[in-house]
C-alpha cells in the first residue's frame, strides 16, 4: 500500500464517516431506513412536476424543434448550441453507473425497483428544467463573449433578488467549494479507474501488459483529457457532440439486440416490473425498500437536484432561458428512463436469478457484462469500449463543472482555469494508481451535500421560473417567437 493510500485511510476515511452520516441520515419508515436526502429529492421532483404542470409531455415536440436549431439566432448570447449543451450535460450523467449500478439495483431490489427508477427519472425531468432555466437566467456574461452559470450563480443572484444577498453569496460559495472537491471523485478518479479496469480486461485481464501499469494508462488518460479541456466549453462541446451519440449508439444498439433475442421473455419481465413495484412481499423490506432503491438509482444517475448539469446548459446560445430548460428536461429521460431501463431489461431477460438477487451476492459491471456474454460471446468487448467512452466523456464534462466552481471562487482568469485543469488531470492519473473506496465515499457525500442548498434555491425561485414559462408560451402562441427555419 502506497503512502497516498495510507494518508487516505488515516485522514479521509474518518472525515467521510462523519460527513456521510450527516448527509445520508435516514429515518425508519415501515421498517426501512429512508435517507432524508432521497426524500428531499423526491419531494422536490413532485413539487416541480406539478407546479409546472407535468411539463415534460406538453412541451416535447417544441423541445425537439429547439434541439434542431429552429429558434436559434446567431446574435443570441452564449457559446454553444442547444444540442451541444445537451450532449455536454449528458456526457457528465451517462456513465459507468448506467451499466454497473443498474445491475446492483436489479440484484438488490428486483424488477420492482426498475419501476421506481423510471418514476424517479420522470420526476427528475422537471427538476432539471428548473435548474437549466435558472442557470441561463442568472448566468454571468463576460466581455469576451464567454459565459459562466450554474447553481453558484443562481443561488447568489436569485437569493439577492429576494433580499438575501449575503445568504446567496454564502450558499453559492459553499456550492462552488463542494463542486471543486466533489468533481475529483465521481467525475474523475472513479471514471479513470473504471476505464483502466476495462482496458486491462480487453487486453488480457491479469495477463495484460498493462495489468501492473496503471501509471502508464493514467498518464495517457490525463493527457487526453487535458488536450480536450484546455479549449474550454467550445472544445468540450465539439468532442461531446460527437462522442455522446457514438457511445450511446454503441450501447443502445447492443442492448436492443440482446433484448430482441429474448423478446419472448419481455412481456413477463414488464409484468414483473409493474407488479413487484407494489408487492409488499417483493424483496426485503417490501414496497418502501424497493421504492427507495429505485429512486436512489435515478438520482445517482441523472443528477437532477444536484444542479451540476446546469453549468453546461448555461453556456447555450439563447436569449430565452426557458428554451434551455425545455432541452434540459430530456436529460433524465435519455439517461434514466431510456438507457438505464435498457440495461435493466438486458439483465432481466438473460441472467437475472431472483434467488441470487435476494442476497445481493452479484452485481456491477461484471454482471451486466455476463448478461451480454450469455447471448453473444464477444459482446463484452463492445461493452468495454462503451464503458471506456462513458468514462472519458464524464471526465471532460466534470472538468468543466469543477473549473466553473473554481473560477466562481477565485476569479475568471486564465491562471485559475489553467491551474484547475492541471490539478484535475493530476487526479485523473491518480485514479488509475490508488485505492479509491474512501475517496469515492467522501466525494459522493460532498456531491450530495449540494442537494440541500440547490433545492432550497429552486423552491425560492420557482415563481420566477413560472412567470418566465407562462410568458414564453404566450409569446410563442401569439407568434412573437418565430422559428428561423
Amino acid at each position: 500500500m502506497s503512502s497516498v493510500d495510507n494518508f487516505i485511510n488515516e485522514m479521509v476515511a474518518p472525515a467521510t464517516k462523519i460527513l456521510s452520516d450527516f448527509i445520508f441520515y435516514a429515518i425508519p419508515v415501515g421498517g426501512v431506513d429512508v435517507p432524508l436526502v432521497v426524500a428531499w429529492l423526491v419531494i422536490g421532483g413532485l413539487f416541480c412536476t406539478f407546479y409546472f404542470r407535468v411539463l415534460t409531455w406538453r412541451s416535447i415536440k417544441h423541445t425537439f424543434h429547439l434541439l434542431r436549431g429552429d429558434y436559434t439566432h446567431p446574435d443570441n448570447k452564449g457559446q454553444i448550441s442547444h444540442f451541444s449543451a445537451l450532449a455536454t450535460a449528458l456526457s457528465g450523467t451517462v456513465g459507468v453507473g448506467n451499466i454497473g449500478a443498474v445491475a446492483i439495483l436489479v440484484t438488490l431490489g428486483g424488477p420492482g425497483a426498475v419501476f421506481w427508477m423510471i418514476m424517479g427519472g420522470l420526476l427528475g425531468a422537471s427538476i432539471k428544467f428548473t435548474e437549466c432555466v435558472l442557470g441561463v437566467k442568472f448566468r454571468d456574461e463576460h466581455d469576451d463573449g464567454t459565459v459562466s452559470g450554474g447553481p453558484m450563480y443562481y443561488l447568489e443572484k436569485g437569493l439577492a433578488s429576494h433580499g438575501r444577498p449575503k445568504l446567496g453569496k454564502f450558499i453559492g460559495s459553499i456550492y462552488a467549494i463542494a463542486m471543486v472537491i466533489g468533481c475529483l471523485g465521481i467525475g474523475n478518479m472513479f471514471q479513470s479507474n473504471q476505464a483502466y479496469v476495462q482496458f486491462v480486461t480487453v487486453t488480457g485481464q491479469s495477463g495484460s501488459f498493462f495489468a501492473d501499469k496503471g501509471w502508464l494508462v493514467g498518464l495517457a488518460l490525463a493527457g487526453l483529457v487535458g488536450i480536450i479541456i484546455i479549449g474550454g466549453i467550445q472544445s468540450i462541446a465539439r468532442v461531446t457532440s460527437r462522442l455522446v451519440p457514438l457511445m450511446a449508439g454503441i450501447y443502445v444498439v447492443s442492448a436492443l439486440i440482446i433484448i430482441t433475442m429474448n423478446a419472448e421473455k419481455l412481456p413477463s419481465v414488464i409484468s414483473d416490473i409493474v407488479t413487484q413495484a407494489f408487492d409488499p412481499r417483493a424483496m426485503t423490506g417490501g414496497v418502501i425498500a424497493v421504492l427507495v432503491l429505485g429512486f436512489k438509482r435515478a438520482v445517482f444517475s441523472n443528477e437532477a437536484g444536484i444542479g451540476s448539469a446546469s453549468i453546461a446548459h448555461s453556456a447555450v446560445r439563447t436569449n430565452e432561458p426557458i428554451t434551455e430548460g425545455l432541452v434540459g428536461l430530456l436529460e433524465p429521460l435519455i439517461d434514466t428512463v431510456f438507457i438505464c431501463t435498457l440495461t435493466a431489461l438486458v439483465i432481466l431477460t438473460t441472467v437475472y436469478d431472483p434467488a441470487a438477487a435476494t442476497d445481493g451476492a452479484i452485481g456491477g459491471v461484471e454482471f451486466t457484462s455476463a448478461a451480454f456474454e450469455s447471448e453473444i460471446s464477444w459482446f463484452p468487448y463492445v461493452l468495454s469500449v462503451a464503458v471506456i467512452l462513458f468514462a472519458l466523456s464524464t471526465m471532460i464534462a466534470w472538468a468543466y463543472y469543477g473549473c466553473k466552481g473554481a473560477t466562481y471562487l477565485f476569479g475568471e482568469t486564465p491562471a485559475v482555469k489553467q491551474g484547475f485543469n492541471a490539478f484535475f488531470c493530476a487526479f485523473v492519473f491518480l485514479g488509475c494508481t490508488i485505492e479509491l473506496e474512501a475517496v469515492l465515499e467522501f466525494s459522493d457525500a460532498i456531491i450530495f451535500l449540494m442537494v440541500v442548498p440547490n433545492l432550497l434555491g429552486l423552491y425560492f425561485m420557482a415563481p420566477t421560473v413560472k412567470r418566465e414559462l407562462d410568458s414564453y408560451f404566450e409569446r410563442l402562441k401569439a407568434g412573437k417567437i418565430k422559428s428561423h427555419r
